[in-house]
């Protein structure tokens, strides 16, 4: 048997963690009928967000622009899942854009008919790693979704930036 190429096993790798989380969400309707299967996924994201906010906060450095890191941060990761994803400065502000030109999380959302759940994993996810960030920093970082895949925009847009 050939090797495989290290981009193709981590490709395939991601997609396995994708339909391991899908498999999770399925096995949690069939085995708690009583339990919202989104909501258990919410609180899912909402704990990723923590654990994404403690990992980002080991890279943040308080004397550079907060919002360009985060986004930063956000669109590092993002790329890491493959997911397309770039940062926009702007100029003169603290104040950053992340852009998902497209997600494989859309996509499986969509094949499964669970669209109704991803643009709220994504915004709670995000929100929650902004607010720990901002109170281990004393920081106002501020996250809003401006465009989402799901909605039938574009892309996904969302405005990062500091208030005050």
């Amino acid at each position: 048997m050939a090797e495989i190429p290290i981009e193709r096993k981590f490709a395939v790798l991601c997609e396995i963690v994708r339909a391991q989380h899908f498999a999770w969400h399925e096995a949690v309707a069939a085995l708690c009928p009583g339990v919202s299967a989104a909501k258990v996924t919410d609180k899912m994201w909402e704990l990723t967000g923590h654990e994404t906010a403690r990992a980002y906060l080991k890279r943040l450095d308080r004397t550079k622009p907060l919002a360009a890191q985060l986004a930063a941060s956000i669109v590092w990761s993002s790329q890491c899942m493959g997911e397309a994803a770039s940062v926009a400065l702007a100029e003169g502000k603290d104040e950053a854009f992340v852009r998902h030109a497209d997600c494989p999380w859309y996509h499986w959302h969509k094949r499964l008919g669970l669209l109704a759940e991803d643009r709220p994993g994504c915004d709670i996810w995000f929100r929650t790693a902004a607010e720990d960030v901002n109170q281990a920093l004393g920081t106002a970082l501020r996250i809003e979704t401006l465009k989402a895949l799901p909605d039938g925009d574009d892309c996904c847009l969302r405005r990062i930036w500091v208030e005050g």
